[in-house]
């Protein structure tokens, strides 16, 4: 698929199928992830797959707001990340977030960015402490997102030019337009 056609069609898919992901897709995805450029080279993100439907359902539950949708996706990859290697481990695992998203999308798969980093619970128990837990990760290590990922249940339509903020563009100063 063209890149801009790619970026264009590529919308948050809630809803999914009740069909596993295959795993050639599986790899396309994970290859995108890890092509993800990283600052220093330090590559602090570290991805777990999970196509384990108990653990999903518990993804589902690290925060109050928001992630109910991954219990209903066949597969979501946890963006980890060991944040004693690099201090700007937020923007790299973004990138690699926004890579996973675009490579499901042109796998023909729907995705979804569910934001986990400074996220949680109705008790006061942060999102990342719940998914620690459940993914047994180490002492220095966050979350980012969890990308819901499966098979589409629901067609949204592709962003047109006209549906864009393009009050949003300003050049050489905040207030000046083309």
């Amino acid at each position: 698929m063209d890149y801009n056609d790619l970026i264009k069609k590529r919308r948050s898919i809630r809803k999914f199928q009740d069909k596993a992901v295959e795993k050639s897709k599986v790899d396309e995805i994970i290859s995108a992830a890890l092509l993800a450029p990283s600052g220093k080279r330090m590559f602090p993100c570290e991805f777990i797959v999970v196509d384990d439907k108990f653990i999903l359902e518990k993804l589902s539950e690290a925060k109050t707001h928001g992630a109910k949708l991954i219990k209903g996706a066949p597969l979501a990859i946890v963006v980890a990340v060991d944040t004693n290697l690099y201090d700007v481990w937020v923007e790299d695992a973004s990138v690699a977030s926004t890579f996973i998203m675009l490579a499901a999308e042109n796998c023909g798969l729907g995705c979804c960015w569910v934001q986990m980093h400074l996220r949680g619970t109705a008790d006061g128990k942060m999102a990342n402490e719940n998914l620690k837990e459940i993914l047994n990760l180490p002492d220095g290590y966050d979350i980012l997102s969890v990308q819901a990922i499966g098979y589409k249940a629901e067609e949204k339509p592709a962003y047109k030019s006209e549906e864009l903020k393009h009050e949003k563009v300003h050049y050489n100063s905040i207030n000046t337009k083309k």
